[in-house]
């Protein structure tokens, strides 16, 4: 397993939509097990592929709590098939937009269909954190940033934050190191 550089915003890489998977393989199992490395080194709760450079429907996530068993998500192709009416409101944060946090409003409950690791097909019920992270992470797959739920003003300003700071594209593993020396 490796850890893999995570794409910082404005990077234009973060606003494609992913292609589709066509066949689960060793390939692609390779890359989920990278991507959870990678996300928990961030550490984080959720990674989709656009946020490694890869354009493909894939994404993993952990919910769990500290002190909790891991219960990581594998999910190729994942599509939310239902949510609920009642919405919930949750500070949100983005490994692709380090030091940025703002309060979201989803729906509190999603059902999400994706295939597993091994192209089996599967669905989760989620409500609450797990509800948040998966939806969040779909969001990543259709190239939408949770920023895109802010005012265009605060959008904006993040944006020109992060420019400045990440010059060039840099990724945060990169731009870590550059700090670290």
């Amino acid at each position: 397993m490796a850890e893999l550089p995570i794409l910082v915003a404005p990077d234009q890489r973060l606003k494609k939509r992913s292609e589709p998977v066509t066949q689960v393989d060793d390939e692609l199992r390779r890359l989920m097990d990278d991507m959870l490395e990678t996300m928990y080194a961030a550490p984080g709760v959720g990674l989709a592929a656009p946020q490694v450079g890869v354009n493909k429907r894939v994404l993993v996530a952990d919910a769990s709590r500290e002190g909790e068993e891991p219960q990581p998500y594998r999910m190729v192709n994942p599509e939310v098939v239902w949510t609920g009416e009642e919405t919930e409101t949750q500070e949100e944060g983005c490994l692709s937009l380090p030091e940025v946090y703002a309060e979201i409003t989803r729906p509190r409950q999603a059902t999400i269909r994706y295939l597993d690791e091994n192209g089996a097909e599967q669905t989760v019920e989620a409500e609450g954190f797990l509800a948040t992270v998966l939806q969040h992470e779909i969001d990543h797959l259709n190239g939408v940033l949770f920023i895109d739920y802010l005012s265009s003003l605060k959008k904006n300003m993040i944006l020109r934050k992060l420019a400045k700071q990440y010059k060039g594209g840099k990724s945060r593993k990169n731009r870590a190191k550059e700090t670290a020396a």
